[in-house]
This record gives C-alpha cells, structure tokens and sequence, in this order.
C-alpha cells in the first residue's frame, strides 16, 4: 500500500544542517531568521515559550517536540518576560552547546535545537502539502531520535551523511505521524489522521493518474460530496483538487528530473490524457514547460557529477 507521508518525506531529501543543545537560566529572549529552512526543537529539561510568525505563543515543557517544516522568523524566550529591550546572545560553551541567559547559577532549561535543509527542487511545493507547524508531547521515540540526529552530527564516522539522511527521514515521519494524537495545524498529516480523508488521500497517492474528481474522491471517504470538500480543507488546509495537482506536479518533477521518460509517458503516469495538455498545466504551474525543465535538471545534474569526479 502507498504511503503518502513517506513518498512526501522521501522526495524531499532532507540533510542535516547542524544540531545544537542549548542550557538555559533566568530571563533571555533569542530571535532570529530563518529563511523557511526547516527546524526542529526537544526540551530536554524546564519550559520556554516559542513564537512562530503567524502563529500563537506556545509554552514548551520537558517532553515537548516542535517542528517546523519551513521556519521563517522564530522567537523563543524564558517565561518569564525579560525587562530589556536587547535580546539574548548565546554563548558557546563548546562544540554543539551554548548558554542563555544569566551566565553563572544553575541552569532551568535544556533544549535540542536543530536546522535541517530540503534537497529537493521541488522542496516548497513539498512543504506547502505538510503543516504548518507540529508539536507533540512526551513521545520518548522522538527523542531518541533527536539524540540519535546530535550524536551523528557531532562525529565523522563513515557513511555518516548517508545515515544522517535516513535519521531524519525517520524524524520527520514519526513527528507527523504523531499528529494523529496533537493539535497540529491542517495539512498531510492532519489529513491521514482523519480516516475518511485518508482514504481520499491514499488514492490519490496510489492512482495518481485516474480521471479523479471530487465526487470520485468523495467516494472513496464514504462521504456527500459537500462533506468531503468542506472535511477536506479543513484537515487538510487546501481544496482536493488543489491537492491533487500539487501531488501529480511533485510527481511529475521528480519523473522529470529522472531523465529516464519522454513527454508523453510523463503526462500518462500523472493523469494527463495528452503531452499538451500536460505541458501547458505544468508550464502554468512550475513556470517552465516540461522540456525546459528536464534540460535544466539535465545540466545540473552534469556539472554536480564533473564537480564530484573532480574533487
């Protein structure tokens, strides 16, 4: 059976970017940047309070795991409001660790920080099919992965990128899957944990190149047609068929990327009964018409190879 969280995890490429544990005490505030990488934070120990742009404050205790596929500005602070107007500028304690707040005294919180990277080109229409954010409470296997992730990232043993990689595919999927139990924010996830969507999804996933329309869809969740599409956005965060173009594009990239199919059989394994009609929903889509981005994808791939057969 296709499973559509992994098939979205895998397509992704996550790597590791660097992990970090941070020691906290007393009052202190951080904020910054990041750009929509991912981001993912264990309280190992005490509590703080985490914002998110857009979103609620939400207090992380011992236990709590938060992560953010695409994290753009990220405030994380004491619970206790810190009186001055600067923020808190860690300190590096050694490598991988580093201190907040007051510097001397005995510490109130410990927490694993850690920034991932997505490989894939297709990476924000990937995130754009997850939620916005997930946050679970007390699964001790998330972190024993986390540990897991930090004591990888610190060594240099062999194959290590290979197994960072698989680490946090397995990371990723076991914080959102754990959603079926949280509060998490609509998208994937949300949706498989819904019964009568899942099966909508896994469809999808599964027969991506059926004539599928909401009423088939419906079908398949054993819901009216107005159930299902009104379900649908809500759980899911966008409307089925939005869904599904999303999915088949992602499909058809990655087909693309591949080089190992023309036009044509593209366009046949994504739900398209003609190479034109694919290529002019794919040019509206991505930007490029099929062709141009399979050369493009071509080229890159050939100056990745030089560069690695000449390093």
């Amino acid at each position: 059976m296709v499973d559509p969280l992994a098939e979205v995890v895998m397509l992704l490429q996550p790597a590791a970017r660097f992990s970090k544990q941070v020691v906290g005490a007393g009052r202190w505030r951080i904020r910054r940047s990041d750009a929509g990488q991912p981001f993912y934070c264990a309280v190992l120990e005490g509590s703080c309070r985490l914002a998110l742009d857009g979103c609620e404050p939400i207090v992380l205790q011992a236990g709590d795991f938060i992560l953010v596929p695409a994290a753009f500005g990220v405030a994380m602070s004491s619970l206790e409001p810190l009186n001055e107007a600067a923020d808190t500028v860690p300190a590096s304690l050694g490598p991988g660790l580093f201190r907040i707040g007051t510097a001397e005294g005995p510490i109130d919180l410990r927490i694993q920080a850690g920034h991932c990277s997505f490989g894939s080109p297709d990476k924000t229409l990937l995130v754009s099919l997850l939620p916005q954010y997930v946050h679970v409470r007390g699964e001790q296997r998330l972190a024993t992965l986390v540990a897991l992730v930090s004591e990888e990232s610190r060594e240099k043993r062999p194959a290590r990128e290979v197994v960072l990689a698989r680490l946090l595919e397995v990371l990723l999927i076991e914080a959102l899957r754990a959603t079926a139990s949280t509060t998490a924010s609509p998208g994937l996830a949300r949706g498989l944990a819904d019964a009568r969507i899942s099966a909508a999804i896994r469809a999808m996933h599964e027969y991506p190149a059926r004539p599928w329309t909401v009423l088939a869809l419906a079908k398949q969740a054993a819901l009216s047609r107005s159930a299902f599409f009104e379900r649908f956005g809500r759980t899911v965060g966008v409307p089925p068929m939005e869904y599904l173009l999303a999915w088949r594009m992602a499909l058809a990239k990655d087909l693309l990327r591949s080089g190992d199919m023309g036009i044509a059989h593209v366009a046949e394994r994504v739900g398209y009964s003609s190479a034109s009609t694919f290529s002019v929903a794919f040019a509206r889509h991505v930007g490029r018409t099929p062709t141009q981005y399979a050369r493009e994808q071509a080229i890159e791939k050939d100056a990745l190879t030089a560069d690695h057969l000449s390093s």
